[in-house]
């Protein structure tokens, strides 16, 4: 018969217990954080408003996350996990350059029209909220990189290898996407095959 304190026993179960409870609290605080960028926007997005829709104490949101930066870069990362971006590896394995930019401005098109009520927001709040800059930076560093991955292969040189790389840096960006979609009403087709025609005129003598 084993002589263990059943005290003893029920430390590590105790223990392991608070540590899902506080795992469990950390979600509902970012979820709360994403539901309200999404829906009132960053600058709309009150710590006691994260409180109250997650039901927990304005305290214990800043026992887990203690300024502003670290409970944004969990509400981004959390986003993010799932909204995946698009891979740019199965762009980057199309040898024809204009089939890579059609196929990836689809892809990420597509991306733009499911995120667009959060990005939407994220971008308009940029400028008001400074602890959203590393999730945006970081985003425009891997639109920079797609766009870098986009020219392999193409001739263009010089100063017409400049403006291609321009025409496709400005393809890619969300607020070329939101502008001729939602503000001019073309379709997603339609913003494609003008982005196309854009690179097209850019590599052109």
């Amino acid at each position: 018969m084993s002589n263990q304190n059943p005290t003893t026993m029920k430390r590590p179960y105790h223990k392991r217990r608070r540590a899902q409870l506080e795992e469990e609290t950390r979600r509902r605080i970012t979820e709360a954080t994403v539901d309200l960028h999404g829906s009132v926007g960053p600058a709309g997005t009150t710590i006691s408003a994260v409180a109250d829709r997650a039901g927990v104490q304005r305290a214990t949101v800043y026992r887990h996350f203690p300024d502003e930066e670290a409970l944004f870069e969990a509400c981004s990362s959390h986003w993010m996990a799932r909204h995946p971006l698009p891979d740019p590896a199965a762009w980057a394995a199309i040898e024809d350059p204009d089939e890579r930019l059609r196929t990836a401005l689809g892809e990420l098109y597509q991306w733009y029209d499911r995120s667009d009520y959060m990005l939407e927001k994220t971008t308009r709040d940029l400028a008001l909220v400074p602890a959203l800059r590393p999730s945006m930076d970081a985003f425009r560093g891997w639109l920079d990189a797609v766009a870098d991955s986009l020219l392999r292969g193409r001739p263009e040189r010089g100063a017409r290898r400049r403006r291609l790389r321009a025409a496709v840096g400005h393809a890619l960006a969300y607020e070329t996407w939101r502008s001729l979609t939602r503000h001019q009403g073309m379709s997603q087709a339609e913003t494609i095959e003008l982005m196309e025609a854009l690179a097209a005129a850019a590599a052109r003598d």
